[in-house]
């Protein structure tokens, strides 16, 4: 199926490459085009949009590299679902170019947690329990280990938000899962001769748990924010922090 092909008007200043990228974006948000339809050709972009038709191929191409679209020989490009972990390599690079990013990643990080806990509370299933209770499990196996400490901390975590059942939360967290990574590593390492710092890290983790299997969702709020708030306390006191 062909979705038919509608002049948009642009700014005037509006490269014919970023003409292209702005229709093709519009057309996937509003809904013009549907996961499996083709694109209309890239002739028929070209002249709908007045555009040249090597603009066409770099906006389509583009959208190619972020996984939106699929293009064969012979045929005119089909949408498909991109994969969300692409996305968030593309995000994550955007990201890390910018100065003093990660604390402000942690503060988008609060609130998503923040809200993942409210929805696990009510959504979490026994199988989300039993990830759970393994994610616990390999937090204390890899408590004497930096590196690997810092991904069973963060892989506890994005169980949680797992939990909540909201592909578009889990999405969200998933584009700065990489950046939240590091920071984890980072702290890890600065915490890693506080020996009350090792207790903190296990048994808050369980008393969260333990709150989203009761299903209270005011504890696990409370819990979290002293959670990090814990966290960040530590982090700032442990030597050779600035």
């Amino acid at each position: 199926m062909t979705t038919e092909c509608v002049s948009v008007a642009a700014e005037p200043e509006m490269s014919g490459y970023r003409r292209v990228l702005a229709h093709l974006r519009d057309l996937l948000v509003n809904g013009g085009v549907q996961t499996g339809q083709r694109l209309p050709s890239e002739r028929e972009l070209a002249l709908s949009l007045g555009v040249s038709r090597p603009a066409v191929r770099e906006a389509v191409r583009a959208m190619e590299m972020i996984g939106v679209l699929e293009t064969r020989h012979g045929r005119a490009s089909t949408v498909r679902i991109p994969d969300a972990a692409v996305l968030g390599e593309f995000f994550s690079l955007a990201l890390a170019q910018q100065p003093a990013i990660i604390d402000d990643i942690v503060e988008v990080r609060i609130a998503l947690e923040r809200q993942a806990l409210r929805l696990a509370c009510a959504r979490a299933t026994d199988q989300d329990h039993r990830q759970l209770e393994q994610a616990l499990e390999e937090i204390e196996a890899t408590i004497g280990d930096v590196a690997k400490g810092g991904h069973a901390d963060m892989h506890f975590h994005t169980r949680l938000v797992a939990a909540a059942h909201s592909p578009a939360l889990s999405t969200v967290y998933g584009t700065i899962t990489h950046l939240l990574e590091r920071s984890h590593v980072e702290r890890r390492r600065r915490i890693a001769d506080s020996p009350k710092a090792r207790e903190f890290l296990i048994d808050h983790h369980r008393k969260v748990y333990e709150a989203v299997r009761a299903g209270n969702t005011v504890m696990a709020d409370d819990l979290i924010l002293t959670h990090f708030a814990i966290g960040a306390a530590w982090t700032s006191q442990a030597p050779g922090t600035a």
